[in-house]
């Protein structure tokens, strides 16, 4: 007994290494790095002083650190992607002009400009997402997630995997709808298509209120046995919230429409019902 026992034990540690193996590698599919992206400007022609180029180097610096999707240094050491700017005066208006780099390769990735009367008129935000175009920004969004929402008659569940090459694959997506004290409630599947703005980290205006949001999506999604107005969702524009972990997210703004109830509070608060609320499965 004792000499199979120990023959036993080895067999034991290459399972649990296996075991450990694995869940390091399904980790390392959403533990996502952060690209380190510098900042630099200097300046061209006359009229434009050295506050002038610190002025625009912090605001940018400040709007991309913010976005939480970047490693953002001022000036290019220790970079992987580097936007070289140009601060100017064209005809009174001030034009920031920049190039963002590979640093790798020297690659150029895109160019862009922006231009206002002032330092303050020239939109950062917009200049900031010209600048971050191609730099592969993390998306929190990979992944298998599920939504429900609980009808009186039983839950309503969403479960869709937003993969890579913007690739949607829909395992389950019921429709129900409750007319006339009747409920009808089908189990849709299919695929479709994302895509997802990761540098849309910023402040809303909803109700009145200020939200803050972490990305914006949309989806285009076909779809088979379900409901006859939900056999196509294509919805954009959604901005979501994901907590700390990025293990949930919210639809700030809407949802995945799946079905309609028209017979009043009695059934459902809302006449129209959407997937809105979705935890990480997967």
């Amino acid at each position: 007994m004792y000499n199979t026992y120990m023959r036993a034990r080895p067999c034991i540690k290459v399972i649990i290494s296996l075991l450990l193996f694995l869940i390091i590698s399904l980790n390392s599919v959403y533990a996502q790095k952060l690209p380190s992206v510098g900042v630099i400007f200097e300046t061209s022609g006359t009229g434009v002083n050295p506050a002038d180029v610190n002025n625009i180097t912090s605001k940018i610096i400040t709007e991309l650190k913010s976005w939480g999707t970047l490693n953002v240094l001022q000036g290019e050491a220790g970079a992987e992607y580097i936007i070289r700017g140009v601060l100017s005066i064209q005809s009174g208006n001030f034009i920031a002009s920049a190039v963002t780099v590979n640093a790798s390769n020297s690659q150029r990735l895109n160019e862009y400009q922006e231009r206002g009367r002032t330092i303050n008129d020239i939109s950062i935000t917009d200049f900031c997402a010209s600048a971050v175009d191609r730099v592969p920004l993390p998306n929190y969004l990979l992944g298998t997630w599920r939504s429900t929402v609980n009808m009186p008659d039983g839950p309503v569940v969403c479960i869709i995997e937003f993969g890579t090459g913007r690739r949607a694959a829909v395992e389950r997506y019921d429709t129900w709808e409750h007319k006339q004290n009747n409920a009808l409630r089908y189990e849709g599947y299919g695929t479709g298509s994302y895509t997802y703005i990761g540098y849309a980290n910023r402040q809303i205006t909803m109700s009145g209120k200020q939200v803050r949001i972490d990305a914006i999506f949309s989806v285009n999604l076909n779809l088979e046995e379900t409901l006859p107005e939900q056999t196509n969702v294509n919805t954009g524009g959604l901005a979501i919230i994901f907590n700390s972990d990025k293990t949930s997210f919210e639809i700030a703004n809407g949802s995945l429409l799946c079905g309609r109830n028209f017979d009043g509070p009695s059934v459902y608060p809302q006449t129209v019902i959407g997937f809105s609320q979705f935890v990480k499965i997967r």
